[in-house]
């Protein structure tokens, strides 16, 4: 008989499970009458194990079925949602390891709640539609969830990153030459790279990069910046140096196949950041900043640019180091691209450790916080551009607190154009929680000159009054207050 996959093996086991419980057999009688041990009738319905051709016969005849009936991979209607996840593989995509969670568990869970796991399988699909979540949607929610729960910070690729420096000769100076990356992709991974490579194919100008597998071929966009071109050159040494086969062929993840694929592109891009920024040079300047007694943007911005390093490199090395070594690990980071034409912002990028912030995506087409420094700051970018003003990089930093609790946040903001995408800017931001950690590490936190703002999420969400940012008026939160106003009449009423 053919191997089973674990996907058979649990159908077959919920199968026998829900004949079992329709007739009222407890184990030792089911097992009693198909000749079958107690524990290997229990592991037979937790999806473990998948008997032979006789002992499924008997099986079936202790059920009162046929042999094709027990065999087929149909089952009860009122289960049909469960059949349709183990059918798709889902389960078997799910990085259930990553989190120390054994999949035999999780079919335990199913076989000894079929029915109400498939009422709340159910329920996730309809959210799932009602929100067009597509697979890929999980594989980015389970590999945000891995970083959080590593702070962002792994070591052995770091050490990897120095093992490499030190293989390749490569100083401790940076920014690195890209005529020296480049010879290693050519001389060591064979490649060939193809400047301004994308030219011919005008639909993947929003790429910055594509790889041709079969010729080895990097293709770069000839739009990009030199630290750009570099990053794409450090992920694809990171791809063949720590072996990653299961890899996206696109700068950017369009549709995910499999979660290996998202983890791997993490990867790639911590360690070519690492690469670019190394650990203790950053270190060491991150001190000194924090020790200036007033805040300085140009500074701030300085440290970045002796790397020649593009913000969104310069903050996820940010999200790296400050938790391990700063201790500031109640942190959050955004990425908003700012559509100019309809003048709307999408949070495309998001990271919080420690704990969910309270800025976050919504995915729900409302407006987000003009008085977020990553809105602000990002329309007077704008501003400056319809002015006629050239302006590459601005930063700005805002003490935010949240309206209706006690949190409040350090907030870092640059703002640039995008590149190669035209008509686009982009802001990031790094958020942290203010706390006598922050307190006491940051000199310059209570500089007078660092503006502060009471913010929220959304305008639709809002209740603040008199916002001259509003962008939206407060729908969800005027019909939260009718409806609590008409269930307080109705207790009243009701005494």
């Amino acid at each position: 008989m053919k191997a089973k996959t674990t996907s058979e093996k649990i159908i077959f086991g919920l199968k026998v499970k829900q004949l079992r419980q329709k007739k009222q057999l407890s184990f030792s009688e089911l097992s009693e009458k198909a000749s079958l041990s107690v524990s290997y009738l229990n592991e037979i319905e937790k999806g473990k194990k998948y008997p032979k051709e006789d002992k499924i016969r008997a099986l079936a005849q202790a059920l009162s079925i046929s042999y094709e009936e027990l065999t087929n991979l149909e089952l009860h209607e009122n289960l049909a949602p469960v059949a349709a996840l183990i059918r798709s593989n889902f389960l078997n995509e799910l990085p259930l390891d990553l989190f120390g969670i054994e999949l035999s568990k999780v079919v335990e869970i199913i076989a000894n709640a079929p029915k109400r796991v498939g009422a709340f399988i159910s329920t996730l699909l309809e959210l799932s539609r009602n929100y067009s979540l597509a697979e890929e949607h999980f594989y980015f929610g389970a590999l945000r969830s891995y970083l959080e729960m590593h702070n962002n910070y792994f070591e052995e690729l770091e050490n990897a990153v120095e093992a490499f420096c030190e293989e390749h000769q490569i100083e401790k100076s940076r920014p690195i030459e890209e005529s020296q990356l480049a010879a290693i992709l050519l001389r060591e991974y064979d490649y060939e790279i193809i400047d301004d490579g994308l030219e011919a194919y005008p639909d993947l100008k929003g790429l910055r990069s594509v790889f041709l597998p079969q010729k080895k071929q990097l293709l770069l966009n000839g739009q990009l910046h030199s630290y750009q071109r570099v990053f794409e050159m450090g992920k694809e040494i990171a791809f063949n140096y720590l072996k990653l086969k299961e890899r996206a062929f696109s700068s950017s993840i369009l549709k995910a196949r499999a979660f290996e694929e998202v983890l791997n592109h993490s990867k790639a891009i911590y360690f070519s950041v690492a690469l670019h920024i190394p650990r203790d040079p950053f270190i060491q300047q991150l001190q000194e900043f924090f020790q200036k007694p007033k805040w300085d943007g140009e500074a701030f911005l300085g440290i970045m640019k002796q790397y020649e390093a593009s913000p969104e490199m310069f903050y996820h090395r940010l999200t790296n180091i400050l938790p391990e070594y700063f201790e500031m690990n109640k942190l959050f980071f955004l990425r908003f691209v700012h559509e100019l034409e309809e003048d709307s912002f999408t949070m495309d990028k998001e990271l919080h450790l420690n704990k969910r912030h309270h800025p976050h995506g919504n995915g729900l087409s409302e407006h987000y916080c003009r008085r977020w420094g990553a809105i602000s700051l990002a329309q007077d970018l704008y501003q400056l551009q319809k002015e006629g003003k050239y302006v590459d990089l601005i930063a700005r930093a805002q003490r935010s607190k949240y309206l209706g609790t006690e949190d409040e946040y350090l907030c870092f903001t640059i703002a640039r154009p995008s590149y190669p995408a035209p008509n686009k800017n982009v802001s990031v931001t790094i958020g942290l929680l203010i706390n006598s950690q922050l307190e006491k590490s940051i000199n310059f936190l209570s500089d007078p000159s660092i503006p502060t703002r009471v913010v929220n999420t959304t305008c639709e969400r809002c209740a603040l009054k008199d916002c001259q940012e509003r962008a939206e008026q407060p729908h969800i939160t005027n019909k939260k207050v009718r409806i609590q106003q008409m269930q307080n009449r109705l207790n009243l009423l009701t005494k």
